[in-house]
């Protein structure tokens, strides 16, 4: 699905003074390589050895060379100022992808040639902050999209070459996620609950690429309880029913997320299934992680579903009968919806 190439270059410089001058206090400017680019670096004797995708390493090759003739000009190098450097980079390239969904609006098409793109301000916020953070919570009713647009973004990046793989996460409440006594092997244990999700994949890729990808392991849908202890580099990851987990496994989730990678949450948060008492990780998230850079919330009301009419009828008249309830209806605490709340 990527067209990304996988690519090797050694920066030179004279000396180990110049080196130690270039890579800053602590190994700065490497950290910096790592987190922006999702690069291997290493430095030794007056060589920086950089791996990974072609177009990172280009791109650090050229800030690593600018770098050494600005210390041979006399000029100094300050971690501050790489940095900056590497963000105004990162965000021509989110803008030029913006550039490319808004000039006609579409995401991509589907397989039946259907255009894709937002039908709402909302949506078209949501697929901006897609775009643009690192982490995503969407946060609305049945019908609204979040999952569908999230998983056309991750098809649409991953063959433009941004991410070599697409993880789709489900939590399986109903069966407490222990799938023992269900028949069949793990595959036919999980798959009612991943369904959805294949669903989605379906509008984008026939059944036979979906098949290739998961053997060749560049999509993998994977229960949520299955996530534990792994690191996933170079990877769009999406969990759907976000509102299903508990707090600690949306921060078991979240902390999953590796270099050079994109996450998205979705969920609805009147439509819990966790027992009595237990207070949903999306919920949860929604107060916790606002304020910190790269993380963005979008809220999604009854005016963005998209699906059949009567969907849009059947939410207003649950949501009346919820009134009295936590007044969690998708939007956030002040009632505003159909926002981006960034942070």
């Amino acid at each position: 699905m990527t067209s990304e190439t996988t690519r090797q270059n050694v920066v030179r410089l004279r000396n180990t003074d110049e080196e130690r001058a270039i890579l800053g206090r602590a190994d700065g400017t490497l950290r910096l390589l790592r987190r922006y680019l999702g690069l291997r670096v290493f430095a030794r004797k007056g060589a920086i050895t950089l791996q990974g995708p072609a177009a990172a390493v280009e791109e650090a090759t050229i800030l690593l060379e600018r770098l050494r003739e600005r210390l041979r000009g006399g000029e100094p190098v300050a971690e501050i100022e790489v940095e900056r450097l590497l963000r105004r980079s990162r965000d021509a390239r989110e803008e030029r992808v913006d550039a490319d969904v808004a000039t006609d609006g579409r995401i991509l098409r589907a397989r039946d040639d259907t255009p894709i793109a937002p039908k709402s301000a909302a949506q078209a916020r949501y697929i901006r902050a897609v775009e643009k953070s690192d982490i995503v919570f969407s946060i609305g009713p049945a019908g609204t999209g979040k999952t569908y647009l999230a998983v056309a973004m991750a098809i649409r990046l991953m063959k433009r070459g941004r991410y070599r793989k697409l993880v789709l996460v489900r939590p399986a409440v109903e069966a407490g996620e222990h799938l023992g006594f269900l028949p069949g092997d793990l595959t036919q244990k999980v798959s009612p609950y991943l369904r959805p999700l294949y669903d989605a994949l379906g509008d984008f890729l026939e059944f036979t690429d979906v098949r290739r990808y998961q053997e060749r392991d560049v999509i993998e849908v994977v229960p949520l309880a299955y996530m534990r202890g792994r690191t996933l580099d170079n990877a769009f990851i999406i969990l759907d029913e976000g509102q299903n987990t508990t707090p600690a496994q949306m921060k078991m989730f979240l902390t999953r997320m590796g270099r050079r990678s994109k996450i998205v949450v979705t969920g609805d948060v009147t439509q819990t299934d966790l027992p009595p008492g237990k207070r949903s990780g999306l919920l949860d998230v929604r107060d916790r992680l606002r304020g910190i850079d790269g993380i963005a919330f979008c809220m999604l009301g009854r005016e963005d579903i998209v699906r059949h009419p009567l969907v849009q009828r059947i939410v207003d008249a649950y949501d009346g009968d919820e009134s009295g309830g936590d007044g969690s209806d998708g939007s956030d605490e002040s009632g505003e919806s159909g926002e981006e709340q960034r942070a």
